[in-house]
């Protein structure tokens, strides 16, 4: 995503999207983490900012990690509560959506240990 004030920068190395505001000095300023199991991408923690809620920015940020984890022709896994609400009302990503396993809690888990 890219706007004149936000970017959403994927950061391999890390196992995060992070949502930076440019207009302050480049902060990050929210973040989606994930672990991928296979071809699964699970969704485990979705966070902004305080100082920005009420902007939609999270669910810009949900949005553009899903656009990008279908065109990498990996399916979602939505372990994180936000992500969990914010799929039903975008049903147009249903068929990319694959139920939580306990594989994908466990590499969350070990992930965030």
């Amino acid at each position: 995503m890219t706007d004149e004030r936000f970017d959403i920068e994927h950061r391999d190395a890390e196992r995060r999207y992070v949502l930076v505001d440019r207009e302050s000095d480049g902060a990050d300023i929210g973040e989606e983490a994930y672990v991928d199991v296979d071809e699964e991408r699970v969704l485990y923690h979705t966070l902004v900012s305080e100082e920005y809620a009420g902007q939609g920015l999270a669910s810009r940020l949900v949005s553009a990690v899903v656009d990008d984890i279908i065109a990498r022709g990996m399916t979602i896994v939505p372990v994180c509560p936000y992500v969990k609400a914010w799929l039903p009302k975008h049903p147009e990503y249903a068929d990319h959506v694959v139920d939580v396993r306990p594989e994908h809690l466990r590499a969350v888990s070990q992930r965030t240990r």
